[in-house]
C-alpha cells in the first residue's frame, strides 16, 4: 500500500513528510544521514505513488506504518516526521509505543491548527487537470493564487504525467481537500508518550507556538525542543545540515 525508498544499512530510520508533499523531499536528507543508518523514506496514503484511499486521518495512517513494519520486519526504529508526517509519527507513537525508539518531531505539535492551506486547495482545484497539456499551463493558474514560486514549483511536483497522455495529480487532492480537517487536528493521545522525542522548530516559523509547547509537556515524558535559527517551516530544505546535525546528535 505505501510506497517507500530505503538507503543504507544499520537501525532502521524512518522519515514522513508532510502535506502536499512525497518521499522525494527527503530524498537528499536521507542519503546523508544514511551513511550511519538504514533510512526507509515513506509515501503516506493518498500521496506520492502510494495507494490512493478513501479516507484520512492520523490514526489511519499510524495504523498504515504498523502494517507496513510488520510486512518488512521492522520491529523497532526512530521516526522522523515532518509537518503532517510529523502528526502522524506522533500518533504512532502513542498506538504503537514499543516499535519507537526515538521520535524526532519538525515543525509541528500535537494539538489543533487553524486552517491555513484554503488558498492552495484554491489553487490547485482551479486547475483543470483533465485538461491541460503542459506543466506551464498549470503553474499559469497556480500563479494567479500562489505568488512564491518555490511553493508552486512544491506543488507541481505533484504532477504525473499519463501514459495516455495528459496529466493527473499524484496526490489524492479531492480527498484530501475532504479530510482537511482531519489533517489540522490535533492527534489522539490516551496515555503520556514515553518515547524520547526531540522537537524541531523553525525560527521563524509560527508552528511550534506556546500552545503547542504546552501540549507537548502535557502529552511527552521524555522530551526536548529545539530551533534552528533562520528557518521556516521547510527547516529540512531550509537548514539542511543544522537540522541533519541535531538528528544525528539525538539518535547517537
Amino acid at each position: 500500500m505505501l510506497n517507500y525508498k530505503e538507503f543504507g544499512e544499520g537501525e532502521p530510520v524512518i522519515i514522513l513528510h508532510g502535506l502536499f508533499g512525497m518521499l522525494d523531499n527527503w530524498q537528499t536528507f536521507a542519503k546523508q544521514l544514511a551513511k550511519e543508518y538504514r533510512v526507509i523514506l515513506i509515501d503516506l496514503r493518498d500521496h506520492g505513488k502510494s495507494k490512493h484511499t478513501d479516507a484520512f486521518n492520523y490514526k489511519l495512517l499510524a495504523q498504515d506504518l504498523h502494517d507496513f513494519f510488520d510486512e518488512n520486519g521492522i520491529y523497532g526504529c526512530s521516526v522522523i516526521g515532518h509537518s503532517m508526517g510529523g502528526k502522524a509519527a506522533m500518533q504512532f507513537a502513542a498506538d504503537f509505543p514499543d516499535f519507537v525508539h526515538r521520535l524526532i518531531v519538525v515543525d509541528i505539535g500535537p494539538d489543533v491548527y487553524p486552517p491555513g492551506h484554503d488558498l492552495i486547495f484554491q489553487a490547485l482545484l482551479s486547475v483543470d487537470i483533465d485538461k491541460v497539456n503542459s506543466r506551464k499551463e498549470v503553474e499559469e493558474v497556480l500563479t494567479e493564487y500562489i505568488a512564491d514560486k518555490g511553493v508552486r514549483l512544491f506543488l507541481m511536483k505533484n504532477l504525473t504525467r499519463k501514459k495516455e497522455g495528459g496529466y493527473a495529480w499524484k496526490m489524492n487532492l479531492n480527498l484530501l481537500h475532504k479530510e482537511y480537517a482531519n489533517i489540522i487536528s490535533g492527534i489522539q493521545i490516551l496515555d503520556i508518550i514515553e518515547t524520547p522525542c526531540l522537537f524541531v522548530g523553525g525560527e521563524k516559523s509560527v508552528y511550534l507556538n506556546d500552545q503547542q509547547l504546552e501540549s507537548i509537556s502535557n502529552n511527552f515524558m521524555t522530551y526536548h525542543v529545539e530551533f534552528i535559527e533562520g528557518a521556516g517551516h521547510w527547516v529540512h530544505a531550509e537548514k539542511p545540515i543544522e537540522l541533519l546535525e541535531l538528528v544525528r546528535e539525538f539518535l547517537d
